[in-house]
């Protein structure tokens, strides 16, 4: 008599290689820099529109407060969420080097803002939030690059472990030939 089940199985999914797992593991990372920037990006917005709407401060000047609120905003969110995975005993020198950083990001941000502003006389609230925002994606090229670099460093250990599993996974998976000895 024969049962209903056929005895097949499928097999398990071939590993990934460690060419893929880096891939994966940079998308993962891209995706969760990007949430916290945007979420980032718009707190910077609504700052800034809501300092300069409320205040007789100048376009640049509330931009700059905005920036500082937003990159205190997303320390937290990259420390907490993007990065929480990575290196944490420096964190002195970790600070350090995000505020440096981001106060460079912040010159690339308002500084085409400035340029628009005083150097074109492009100053009204439409030109000036295009003007913020453009500014605002350039400098999050070079902060990504920045803060993956040199801020939230992977660990080591943790890298070369998980290629090492990946080593001895393939190798578990290939077949072995079997010599005879005479």
């Amino acid at each position: 008599m024969e049962s209903g089940f056929s005895g097949s199985r499928t097999a398990p999914p071939a590993p990934r290689s460690a060419a893929r797992q880096r891939v994966d593991r940079l998308v993962r990372e891209v995706a969760k820099f990007g949430a916290v920037g945007g979420a980032g990006v718009l707190v910077n917005l609504l700052v800034f529109n809501l300092v300069r709407h409320t205040t007789d401060l100048q376009v640049v000047r509330a931009s700059v407060i905005a920036t500082v609120v937003a990159i205190v905003f997303n320390y937290v969110g990259f420390r907490y969420f993007a990065y929480r995975d990575r290196d944490k005993t420096g964190r002195t020198k970790e600070l350090t080097l995000f505020l440096l950083f981001s106060l460079v990001g912040l010159v690339i941000e308002n500084g085409l803002l400035y340029v628009a502003t005083y150097g074109f006389d492009w100053d009204s609230p439409l030109q000036s939030n295009i003007f913020k925002f453009v500014g605002i994606g350039i400098a999050t090229l070079f902060r990504f690059w920045s803060y993956r670099t040199w801020v939230f460093r992977t660990l080591p250990a943790k890298e070369a472990l998980a290629d090492a599993e990946s080593i001895l996974a393939t190798a578990a998976k290939k077949p072995r030939s079997r010599q005879r000895v005479p």
